[in-house]
């Protein structure tokens, strides 16, 4: 072997814990950006809504997913009603809260209880978020359409899809240790991204949000969710060794 490809080899910058090191400063970059650019949104619609800005266009996308002769008929067949219904349960509290015990439990069982731990407190503290969002901003709920879903609370920002990005889009951070394939990566986190999608979109559907309580319900969401991920890294020293689905060894 030449020597320029030994000294390439040996460099301090090319050794494993170098590049890792590096991997996690980029990583840090691009959460800043995201948490900026989300809060960015939030910031804009939430302003644009207490102005009555997006009055006429929260209106014409609940009215395009109804029949335009019955506003209490919505769109499609009433088999996609029941779809819908199904789908916007995985942004509830009963369901994310049963996900989040029994993941935690798992992941302690194999020894993560670093990624139990960020999770759970990741869910709790967003529900938290969304929660005192609601009560700061107190907008009513739509009026314009039957609701397909029984409400309890103030309609901005959709507290369904704040949470379930929170719970997913933190799962799928938390999982992104235990992945090395680029593509499966990016898989994981479309994963969890689109699942949050879904919950959002059956809330309108369903006509209880507008359309804007959803996008800021959203970018709320995955601003909390990539900040606690961001805090979590910052906080564990080195380079934490990937979740493993084996029990630690005694003695190590």
């Amino acid at each position: 072997m030449s020597s320029p490809d030994l000294l390439l080899q040996s460099s301090p910058a090319n050794t494993p814990a170098a590049r890792a090191a590096s991997g996690r400063r980029g990583g840090r970059w691009w959460a800043v950006f995201v948490i900026i650019g989300c809060m960015t949104v939030f910031a804009l619609v939430a302003v644009a809504v207490s102005q009555g800005w997006t009055a006429a266009f929260d209106e014409a996308i609940v009215r395009a997913l109804r029949s335009p002769a019955d506003l209490a008929d919505p769109w499609g067949p009433s088999c996609f009603e029941d779809i819908m219904i199904d789908y916007t349960v995985l942004g509830g509290y009963t369901f994310l809260v049963t996900l989040a015990v029994v993941l935690a439990v798992g992941l302690a069982a194999v020894g993560q209880g670093a990624a139990a731990l960020f999770f759970a407190l990741t869910l709790t503290s967003g529900t938290a978020v969304a929660q005192l969002a609601k009560a700061a901003f107190d907008r009513a709920r739509p009026d314009l359409v039957d609701h397909l879903d029984r409400t309890m609370t103030s309609s901005f920002p959709s507290a369904h899809a704040t949470v379930s990005m929170v719970a997913y889009l933190a799962l799928a951070l938390a999982l992104l240790r235990a992945v090395e394939r680029p593509a499966f990566r990016v898989y994981i986190v479309a994963t969890g991204l689109a699942l949050s999608l879904i919950v959002g979109i059956s809330r309108v559907y369903l006509g209880v949000h507008w359309p804007s309580d959803v996008l800021a319900g959203w970018c709320l969401g995955a601003a909390w969710a990539v900040l606690c991920w961001l805090m979590a890294d910052l906080l564990r020293p080195g380079e934490a060794a990937p979740i493993s689905l084996q029990p630690e060894e005694a003695g190590r």
